[in-house]
């Protein structure tokens, strides 16, 4: 687990300036504090921080095959490294160190660009290859690991693990990116392609860019999807004995390591099984993380307990107090783009133990998109059901009508509100889907913007990132629609990212065995009832666990992994909230209506609504603008931005 950054100049063969060079790889020193490592060649220069995992005494990076013409600068783990090597040995390659990242320098020049194809793993990764005069880039199918791409004006492409890499350098376009701003209010993080920023993009999920200079530089290629067939017809004994095989191959791949090595542990059925699954593998106890809350309504730890009690992991639990929000400033220096996941906090808190015990620990972050497990996903099946009856002809002018003259119930539990309902009712598929999980649903963002911003935003609407991956999805069944969305965005651009930048502060790696690519092929051909069956979501997860974990942890509700906002905005925090969102910060930007951001701050606090997620929403875009001087309405990027993941000139 790294940093990267580098340098590659498009055009020609210029030499890049060493400071420079050294400031992109400085500002990512969290990545990995153990050594930091250079390369420069005209044209070319990479750059790399080490957090030592395998091979600690030969794996430095820049690293390079036998004649030095082909150099890689990697930020992951390639799980299944150790078959490659003798496959590339009887192909005449040979190896100096014991690293996975040599397995990338020696499978490119086998196998190219379709290099790629062949890893098992959590990885980014950039190489140039001097004879080809070629320069290529890759991020892992699920996009576990990040990377941040900008086409300079002068031709230079400038990458790196964190966007705060690419802020060093001066000829970067820092201007927001307004179609970005929209992305954010709806989803709580900007999606990819996009950065904040109008000159950076991020490469996507199972995305490669492969650059040869002096040609033009072409867009992204996806090199792998996943595809919901949904023909394995296994019955339900074989389903399990079959997932549990597969679950303990993943989780075997992912416990190589020459440091300490540990698991999360919250307490909830994923974190739980991928634990149960390490003590049987293991011969010395598993170490495990908990976080407690003072707060009854958020803690797990009894759960957690539990697990740790049955398989007599070293166990670690540090509790958290409810007033545990001192960290909204450091969130939003973390993160480098607005973030708005209250999780975070939690999350940067257990990666902040874990850190104290293991360099490495394993995660259970993927679990409900792949085995069905978000209650949106019940909520959005019984939906579904009703949309059903009717077509959509004559639903959307029918319920359209009622859900806005019908009042509204937020106090209410979602299923008993008639006005979301008929909404719901008058929507499509991937609209209802994108709707239900919009932070701000699409009415609020248009009274929340000012009306010079939504001029600049020229139409666009965060609902097109759901559109654009439908359109690829290549399936009609309800479960595995929503869930190829989740895959593509949520996991990405929210539980992905606030992972990796909270563990990676600490110099934590982390390890995902329910994002392995092969166990999410395979899981995307059982048939949606065996993933949620009647109200049970994980259905199939669940009962093969059941020889492993106790029924109160496979069966009670889920929890989830967050903090009281309502409450903290009422009370410790209400004069904070209120001098941000309301402050001179916010209206500067111009992008607001301030009319409804008081409206905002007066009705929750005065107990009429509960905004807590849009008002922290807003308290992490103030944060971001603040850090990042981007104030005044020049800092706006005018009309519409660039569109989708083509490479641009800034």
């Amino acid at each position: 687990m790294c940093g990267i950054a580098g340098l590659f100049d498009t055009r020609g063969k210029r030499n890049f300036d060493r400071a420079l060079m050294q400031r992109m790889n400085d500002v990512q020193h969290h990545r990995g504090p153990d050594e930091g490592g250079y390369h420069f060649e005209p044209g070319v220069a990479l750059a790399h921080r080490r957090l030592s995992i395998i091979d600690l005494a030969t794996g430095q990076q820049p690293l390079f095959n036998e004649d030095g013409s082909v150099a890689v600068v990697f930020n992951g783990e390639i799980y299944n490294f150790q078959e490659l090597v003798p496959e590339l040995e009887a192909l005449g390659h040979v190896f100096h160190t014991r690293s996975d990242t040599e397995v990338i320098v020696h499978a490119w020049e086998a196998w190219g660009e379709d290099c790629v194809q062949r890893f098992r793993g959590m990885f980014a990764f950039a190489l140039h290859d001097r004879n080809r005069d070629t320069f290529f880039m890759a991020r892992d199918r699920l996009a576990v690991k990040p990377m941040f791409y900008a086409l300079l004006p002068d031709g230079t492409l400038a990458f790196g693990s964190e966007l705060k890499v690419l802020m060093q350098h001066p000829d970067l376009d820092r201007r927001i990116d307004p179609q970005a701003v929209e992305e954010y209010f709806a989803l709580g993080y900007v999606a990819e392609p996009r950065t904040i920023f109008l000159g950076a993009r991020k490469l996507g999920p199972g995305e490669s860019l492969c650059i040869r200079r002096g040609q033009p530089i072409p867009e992204p290629r996806q090199y792998w999807d996943v595809r919901f067939t949904l023909d394995n017809n296994l019955s339900l004994a074989e389903a399990t004995a079959e997932l549990t095989e597969r679950l303990r191959e993943s989780v075997r791949l992912r416990m190589i390591s020459e440091v300490p090595l540990g698991a999360f542990l919250s307490g909830g059925v994923d974190s739980s099984a991928v634990v149960a699954t390490m003590a049987g593998l293991s011969d010395e106890p598993v170490n495990t993380c908990s976080i407690a809350f003072d707060d009854p309504k958020f803690n797990e730890s009894e759960f957690a307990q539990r697990v740790a009690d049955r398989y007599r992991t070293n166990h670690f639990v540090e509790t958290v107090k409810s007033d545990d929000f001192d960290l909204i400033d450091t969130l939003a220096a973390l993160y480098d783009e607005p973030f708005a996941d209250s999780s975070a906090i939690p999350t940067y808190r257990v990666c902040q133990l874990a850190r104290k015990h293991v360099t490495v620990s394993l995660s259970g972050d993927g679990g409900d998109e792949s085995f069905g497990g978000y209650r949106r996903y019940r909520m959005h099946l019984m939906e579904e059901k009703m949309r059903s009856a009717l077509p959509l002809g004559l639903r959307q002018p029918m319920f359209g009508l009622l859900g806005r003259v019908y009042p509204k119930a937020d106090w209410a539990p979602r299923v008993f509100r008639a006005k979301t309902t008929f909404q719901a009712m008058a929507r499509d598929a991937t609209e209802a889907y994108f709707h239900s999980v919009s932070i701000l649903r699409g009415d609020m963002r248009h009274k929340l913007f000012s009306a010079d911003f939504r001029n600049k935003l020229g139409g666009y609407d965060a609902l097109d990132v759901f559109r654009r991956h439908a359109a690829n999805a290549d399936t009609d069944d309800p479960l595995a629609l929503i869930q190829y969305l989740d895959l593509k965005t949520y996991l990405v651009g929210d539980i992905n990212t606030k992972v990796d930048r909270a563990s990676m502060a600490h110099s934590l790696e982390v390890r995902e065995p329910l994002m392995d690519h092969k166990l999410v092929e395979w899981l995307a051909t059982l048939p949606s009832g065996l993933k949620i069956q009647g109200n049970e979501g994980k259905y199939l997860f669940k009962k093969a666990m059941e020889p492993f974990l106790p029924d109160d942890v496979l069966y009670r509700p889920k929890m989830g992994f967050s903090v009281p906002l309502a409450r903290w905005f009422r009370g410790p925090l209400k004069q904070r909230v209120r001098d941000a969102v309301l402050g001179e910060t916010l209206a500067a930007t111009g992008i607001f209506n301030r009319d409804y951001l008081q409206h905002l701050v007066d009705a929750h606090q005065s107990g009429a609504r509960d905004y807590s997620a849009p008002l922290w929403t807003l308290l992490m875009f103030e944060a971001f603008v603040r850090n990042n001087g981007s104030t005044g309405a020049d800092s706006i990027a005018s009309g519409v931005a660039c569109n989708g993941g083509a490479v641009y000139a800034a």
